[in-house]
């Protein structure tokens, strides 16, 4: 078993925390109310390993990057998996539902299964779970908390609130 590394950088409302192994990157940790959430016990500290991660998660939060390069390595179910590549799908600056996520996967009945899914996406932001909101246009949840989400959604140009974003 690959040992898995980490390392901190700034997000925008808080430290995050980037971990991986050598499969790729396993986690994305957002803080909690501003607060950094703590590594596994048996991570190990290194940046250097996640520098190309955290660069381009850098580039992406002061929107100068659009899309990832990166060898991403999520635990999860297969149906869970699904679900978080049909994410990877969702392009800059589009939002869709939970229920587009369902029908894309082939599993139109499974709309809350897709909505656990989303929310236990170990690698928000590179898999885009925040592009997904409710069917009525909605914020609808995040991890990492709404203003977050907000801020994220604001980065790819939609200001929740003042207009409707758009619907794949």
């Amino acid at each position: 078993m690959t040992p898995t590394v980490f390392a901190r950088m700034d997000g925008p409302y808080g430290p995050l925390l980037i971990a991986g192994t050598e499969a790729g990157l396993t986690h994305i940790r957002l803080p909690t109310e501003g607060t950094a959430q703590a590594p596994d016990a048996d991570w190990i500290k290194d940046p250097h390993r996640l520098q190309a991660a955290c660069a381009q998660l850098t580039g992406y939060l002061r929107g100068e990057r659009r899309t990832f390069d990166l060898r991403l390595a999520p635990d999860g179910s297969a149906f869970q998996r699904r679900v978080w590549q049909a994410l990877t799908q969702i392009p800059f600056g589009t939002t869709t539902s939970y229920g587009a996520i369902a029908r894309a996967i082939g599993a139109p009945k499974a709309t809350r299964a897709v909505g656990m899914a989303n929310g236990q996406n170990p690698l928000p932001i590179v898999i885009p779970c925040h592009r997904v909101i409710a069917a009525d246009g909605g914020i609808g949840g995040f991890s990492g908390g709404l203003a977050t989400k907000r801020a994220l959604l604001r980065i790819e140009g939609h200001a929740l609130g003042a207009e409707q974003p758009k619907l794949l």
